[in-house]
């Protein structure tokens, strides 16, 4: 799980221990009937992410990646804007942070097979899912916090965010073909890998899952549901399903198994510990202070800016938590500008968010040598114009 989210826990206690935020206050909050209830939001997310790393453990995504590759007939370019729309398209059903997991092994076995450099595919893949994720309000963790947090409900933040996402995809897209274009030129072997066709009852039944899931939080606010109860309903759904089918068909369970396994439950205590330090803030504050001088400002690019740098410096989720307080008051558009933030920032630096670290220890594994000085020319060559694009779509709306 990694433990990223033991010093966030540490810093919470302290703060509790010294009563820089009581334990009353910290109860109320987590216990609270509203929509910045922390708790609601992890469910919300964590039961999303089953659905879809399903789908990935029994091969769903790789099976279509493989099939999506022998369309473009061994042609860098064709591969390469292919790639880019079948990330863009998957990752508006789950999130980044599955696509990238996802996606990076297998970019990584293709180039070797195909003898060619993996690099551009690689932060091609990483740009693609963190500008797409923008789109809904599943697509990102800091999405459903910001949304939730301002009571936005699902088609009314669609309406906002179709458009920078779509500026922000032409915009990151051209950079990175005049970035690697002239890697791109150069051929490649053929890849004679077939797909493996998974399970079709469990890629039914999955499927099925995930994409009543994604309708219902379309229409969760007009038939008056929870989003976070419709998710974790179709994810216990999904266990109970799968499970007694493989007791039928006296299969072992290592697929559910593996399932429950890579969901991300290290961010329960991380998001939890990052929500008592911004209580702590709020009582001391020093919130208020921050949130005088941003909205004294224009609020899209004081907003946006200020969340990106942000981001890159604590990590996109802890922003999300100390900006949810900070956008009380604000501009509708502020909003929608600290949730691009909370996306592009991913560019910038591996630390603006987990993705990104997750990310590069995974390079690691693969023996891609990814420099983090590498990382930061990419991420802020094609990052900074992308943003500032976004925000200026964001604007005309």
């Amino acid at each position: 799980m990694g433990s990223y989210w033991v010093i966030a826990l540490l810093s919470a206690l302290v703060l509790l221990c010294l009563k820089q935020v009581s334990w009353d206050t910290m109860l109320q909050s987590f216990l609270s009937n509203s929509s910045v209830n922390p708790i609601k939001i992890l469910v919300l997310f964590i039961s999303m992410t089953i659905l879809s790393i399903f789908l990935d453990e029994i091969g769903f995504f790789h099976f279509i990646a493989s099939k999506a590759t022998k369309l473009f007939k061994n042609n860098q370019l064709k591969l390469f804007f292919g790639f880019y729309a079948l990330i863009s398209i998957l990752t508006l059903f789950t999130s980044n942070d599955i696509i990238i997991l996802t996606f990076t092994p297998f970019i990584c076995y293709y180039a070797k097979n195909t003898k060619i450099n993996p690099i551009p595919y690689l932060v091609l893949e990483f740009i693609a899912a963190n500008t797409w994720s923008m789109t809904l309000i599943i697509g990102n963790p800091t999405n459903i916090y910001l949304a939730s947090s301002m009571n936005i409900d699902f088609l009314s933040y669609l309406k906002h965010m179709i458009l920078p996402t779509i500026f922000a995809s032409i915009t990151s897209l051209s950079l990175l073909y005049l970035i690697f274009k002239k890697q791109l030129s150069k051929p490649m072997e053929e890849y004679k890998a077939d797909p493996i066709i998974p399970n079709r009852f469990l890629t039914a039944i999955g499927l099925i899952h995930l994409l009543l899931a994604t309708g219902l939080l379309a229409i969760a606010s007009y038939i008056g549901l929870e989003m976070w109860i419709i998710t974790i309903s179709f994810a216990t759904s999904l266990i109970i399903i799968v499970l007694l089918y493989l007791c039928i068909k006296r299969k072992k369970i290592t697929v559910l198994q593996a399932t429950l396994l890579r969901a991300p439950w290290s961010l329960i205590p991380f998001v939890l510990s990052m929500f008592v330090i911004v209580l702590s803030l709020n009582e001391q504050g020093i919130t208020s202070q921050i949130q005088s001088f941003l909205q004294g400002l224009p609020q899209i690019y004081s907003y946006g800016i200020c969340g990106t740098i942000t981001a890159n410096l604590i990590n996109n989720i802890p922003m999300s938590v100390f900006f949810s307080n900070l956008l009380t008051g604000a501009s509708s558009s502020a909003i929608y500008a600290s949730i691009i933030a909370s996306n592009i920032s991913a560019f910038m630096t591996p630390l603006g968010a987990l993705a990104g670290i997750m990310w590069m220890r995974l390079l690691k594994t693969y023996d891609i040598n990814l420099r983090f000085k590498d990382f930061i020319f990419y991420g802020c060559s094609i990052g900074i114009p992308t943003l500032l694009i976004s925000l200026a779509a964001l604007y005309i709306l």
